[in-house]
């Protein structure tokens, strides 16, 4: 089995990924349609250094949003060349470590079934996931005169998710450049479409005050 290059076993009631991981020589897998119900399950695949074509979909742990599904399937594999018959692109990888699900294996200790406890914590990023894809090229001058004509200050570090230093520092300057481009955008709009702005600006924040209630439940 460690030699196994390709394996096939769409609709077979498979449960767990855990016999895979020790298929070293590992190119392709074929799973659509069957019992797989925890994309933690994807970790047993992490360390298979040829894995390029996986194939999960019609599975329970595809869940109810495709793209969250995609975009975590990509942050925990970011290896793959072919996701569900569909070729990654390397802005799909991009967006996915700020918009797919982070999945955490404390221990890697067993809960009883053969399978690791895992939990999962959604990316801090996510704030910015709707416009990371439209971000507007401005300089850091630019974002800082912006601000500070608004009053505005950039960010904490400590909004920052735990990435290494030279992730983090890409991250605060998408950060600014997100914001001076709202900033820019908000001088254009009249009373009508600035109320529409306040109204999902409030959303928003409810969204995010309930999430931070659950993190700490």
């Amino acid at each position: 089995m460690p030699s196994l290059e390709v394996i096939t076993l769409s609709v077979n009631s498979v449960s767990t990924l855990e016999p895979m991981s020790r298929c070293r020589q590992l190119s392709e897998l074929y799973l659509r349609g069957n019992r797989i119900c925890s994309l933690a399950e994807l970790l047993y695949l992490k360390d298979l250094p040829r894995l390029r074509v996986l194939w999960l979909a019609e599975n329970p742990c595809c869940g109810p949003d495709p793209h969250l599904y995609r975009m975590t399937v990509l942050r925990v594999l970011p290896h793959l060349h072919t996701l569900d018959n569909q070729t990654v692109t390397e802005e799909e990888l991009s967006r996915a470590l700020m918009e797919g699900e982070d999945i955490m294996a404390p221990g890697r200790e067993g809960t009883g079934n053969g399978q690791p406890e895992l939990s999962y914590t959604q990316s801090t990023v996510n704030a910015t996931a709707e416009t990371q894809g439209e971000l507007l090229s401005f300089g850091e001058e630019e974002a800082s005169s912006v601000q500070g004509q608004l009053c505005l200050k950039p960010p904490g570090r400590d909004q920052f998710p735990s990435f290494s230093q030279r992730e983090a520092v890409n991250s605060h300057k998408n950060r600014n450049n997100v914001l001076a481009a709202i900033l820019l955008l908000l001088q254009d709009l009249d009373t009508e479409e600035l109320e529409a702005v306040h109204q999902t600006v409030v959303s928003r924040l409810q969204t995010l005050h309930k999430q931070e209630l659950q993190d700490m439940e």
